[in-house]
C-alpha cells in the first residue's frame, strides 16, 4: 500500500513538472522585474561579414538597473546636498542625456524596489525623492540589501543646480 502511494505520488509530480515546463517561466533580470524568459532577436551581419551583437536597449527614467550608463557625468559634491539621507545611504549622482535625467544610486532590500520622483525643480536646486515599494502581505523576502542605479527625468538640463536628495515612505 505504502509503495503504491509512493509510485502515484511521483507519478503526479512528474506529471505538474512536465506540464509546466512547456510555459514561460519567470526568471531574475539584472533590474529587479521581473518577466518571461526571452529569446534576443538575432545580430545583424557587419559589412565585413562577422555578426555583431545587437546593441543594449536604452534604460527608460525610473528602471533600475546595476551599473551607471555610459557617458554618464558624476555630479560634483558641492552640487549635492544629501544630508537628509540616513546614514549609509549612497550619495552618487551622475547627470545623462545632456544633463535632463539624473542617474542616482539608491538603496533597496529584499523584496522591495528602488523608486526616484523629481518632487520640486527650480532655478537654483531640484529636489528628488527616493523611496522604495512595499513588500507585498505574506510574502517571505529576503534580508539583502541592493544599491540599483534609477533614472530620473528632469523638465531642463540639471546646470549649476543643486541636487537635494531625501527619502520618503515607501509607497
Amino acid at each position: 500500500m505504502r509503495y503504491s502511494a509512493k509510485v502515484v505520488g511521483t507519478g503526479a509530480l512528474l506529471l505538474m513538472v512536465t506540464a509546466c515546463a512547456g510555459q514561460d517561466m519567470p526568471t531574475n533580470r539584472p533590474g529587479g522585474s521581473t518577466g518571461s524568459v526571452s529569446v534576443p532577436a538575432p545580430a545583424s551581419p557587419s559589412p565585413s561579414g562577422s555578426v555583431l551583437p545587437a546593441p543594449p536597449e536604452p534604460n527608460p527614467p525610473g528602471k533600475p538597473r546595476l551599473t551607471v550608463p555610459e557617458g554618464s557625468t558624476q555630479v560634483p559634491a558641492g552640487q549635492l546636498d544629501a544630508t537628509a539621507l540616513p546614514a549609509g545611504f549612497p550619495r552618487e549622482v551622475w547627470t545623462a542625456n545632456g544633463g535632463t535625467v539624473l542617474n542616482i544610486r539608491a538603496q533597496e532590500g529584499g523584496c522591495g524596489h528602488a523608486l526616484g520622483e523629481a518632487a520640486e525643480q527650480a532655478g537654483d536646486h531640484v529636489v528628488v525623492n527616493l523611496s522604495e515599494t512595499k513588500a507585498q502581505t505574506n510574502q517571505m523576502c529576503t534580508m539583502d540589501i541592493r544599491y540599483p542605479v534609477i533614472s530620473v527625468a528632469l523638465a531642463a538640463p540639471l546646470d549649476q543646480r543643486m541636487v537635494v536628495l531625501k527619502t520618503t515612505p515607501p509607497k
